[in-house]
């Protein structure tokens, strides 16, 4: 990386050595952690391995298990859903391994745009943790709409309907202008995320708690009821439809790696972190699959309703009572993925800005509840807009996408550092390298292919913008370029 005729060493991944090129500079993972350790008032250590669990499973089980579920299997899987499942939480899996490394081994805030920083380079950084931004913030509009479509099941069982008009977004339907319920549960937690990660922690393990009762339900009470004629035929769009099913409900995984994003709030991040990101993945797996079997035997999946497929599932065979409950559940279920995604969006935008590539306002900590105040407050605002007036299909699919494309590079950046510091200590280590690391960035590449060209269209629009942003401001105001990161990691700052 270094250009013709420079005397400096080339670039190795060891402390301390930084290539020339701006765009490709490295934090080393020292300077990472120097950074997370020197903070004047820092984020709390609260969090244990099963806080770390609840919040991943409080992450993953929600709008893929509640609402996506449905569409996959009515617009493009059918039965085989259920392998679809399969296919994306194998996927996640080989990704899981790398960010369980990575997690354990630089356990601070900013999950894949940290590690990227440390492996890939400063402008791979930002390109990934731009990503991040649109992955979290996307992700959580998406099922803040998803937990509209359920209230609005709770509510019209016990007689009190809502008008179209401020419970749809413009093109959910003819009568839609504002999905008012969307907005106000995503400020609602913006708020309890602003008063602090305990806080946080308990809520979200209290409704956790909740919505495994209500799965636990569906699982066993719908097995009673399904028809295994409807799961002929399995795959009534073939290979191609079982994929694109895969693609889209990769969005149900979207949250194991959230987990990492907390790792400077974590007591014993090196054992906790590993922990936390597999064993969630692991139990969520398997309820998809399990779930996705039942619905699929229960109704013929043409008559699978998109919107609240579970709950209709029930009404459609007559367990109205059943059905409520699952509702509730899914309001509760809806209501943790929501909490986790705004975690990891405002934790993202913390170590962004901390590393100067965005303004300093955002890693800004508030003194008494020890939080990341401003972008909570930003990221809250802007999610809820986002969810009162945009569709959920479209905005599951740009979710998928960004994703996607952090658990590819994370994937890299396990087999690049491995071969740049392979002395580093690594408490958990990704078992098969480089077979796991490349069959994960294959296999996510490939969900990424199934993806419809509009959703490619606003991704790269999407990092356009980030572009902008980073060589306008970022690649002058990095603390690299100024010399900050290099000096507390005991070196000179690149030219």
């Amino acid at each position: 990386m270094e250009g013709a005729g420079t005397k400096a060493k080339p670039m190795r991944g060891a402390d301390g050595e930084y290539p020339r090129n701006p765009l490709f500079r490295r934090k080393s993972t020292k300077a990472l952690l120097t950074d997370a350790a020197a903070e004047a008032v820092g984020l709390k250590r609260a969090l244990g391995a099963l806080d770390l669990t609840l919040l991943g499973i409080g992450a993953i089980v929600g709008a893929g298990i509640f609402v996506l579920t449905g569409v996959a299997a009515a617009m493009y899987a059918g039965p085989a859903v259920m392998v679809s499942f399969a296919v994306s939480g194998t996927a996640c899996a080989m990704a899981a391994l790398c960010y369980a490394e990575f997690a354990a081994m630089i356990p601070v805030a900013g999950s894949a745009y940290s590690y990227a920083y440390a492996t890939l380079g400063e402008l791979i950084a930002w390109i990934i943790g731009w990503d991040l931004v649109l992955e979290y913030a996307v992700g959580a509009a998406a099922v803040a709409v998803g937990w509209s479509g359920y209230l609005r099941v709770v509510l019209n069982g016990i007689g009190i309907p809502m008008p179209a008009a401020l419970t749809h977004a413009p093109g959910a339907l003819p009568a839609g202008i504002f999905d008012l319920p969307a907005l106000l549960v995503v400020l609602a937690v913006t708020a309890v995320l602003y008063a602090g990660i305990v806080e946080t922690a308990r809520l979200n393990s209290i409704i956790v708690g909740i919505k495994l009762f209500v799965i636990g339900m569906v699982i066993v009470v719908g097995a009673f009821f399904v028809r295994p004629t409807n799961w002929t035929p399995f795959m009534p769009m073939g290979w191609s439809g079982l994929m694109r099913g895969a693609s889209v409900i990769f969005f149900a995984y979207i949250g194991f790696d959230a987990v990492s994003t907390a790792a400077e709030e974590v007591v014993y991040p090196a054992r906790d972190l590993p922990v936390g990101i597999i064993a969630s993945l692991a139990v969520c797996t398997l309820l998809y699959v399990a779930v996705a079997a039942v619905l699929t035997g229960m109704v013929p999946f043409k008559k699978i309703d998109v919107n609240a497929p579970l709950a209709s599932a029930f009404v459609q065979r007559g367990l109205n009572a059943v059905s409520g409950i699952v509702s509730l559940g899914a309001v509760a279920g809806l209501t943790s993925v929501l909490l986790v995604l705004l975690l990891g969006q405002s934790r993202v935008f913390f170590a962004i800005a901390r590393d100067g590539l965005l303004p300093p306002a955002f890693s800004r900590v508030h003194p008494r509840f020890r939080t990341p105040y401003v972008p909570t407050v930003l990221t809250g605002v802007l999610v809820g807009v986002a969810a009162a007036l945009l569709p959920i299909q479209e905005i599951a699919e740009l979710t998928n996408i960004g994703t996607l494309f952090a658990f590819t590079l994370v994937c890299i950046g396990i087999w690049v550092l491995r071969y740049l510091d392979p002395a580093m200590r690594r408490p958990f280590r990704t078992p098969l390298v480089p077979a796991v690391p490349i069959l994960g960035a294959l296999s996510c590449s490939y969900l990424m292919k199934s993806l419809p060209l509009v959703t490619w269209i606003r991704f790269f629009a999407w990092m356009g913008l980030g572009l902008i942003i980073y060589f306008a401001y970022g690649r002058y105001h990095s603390r690299m370029a100024t010399g900050a990161g290099a000096r507390e990691a005991g070196v000179s700052a690149a030219p």
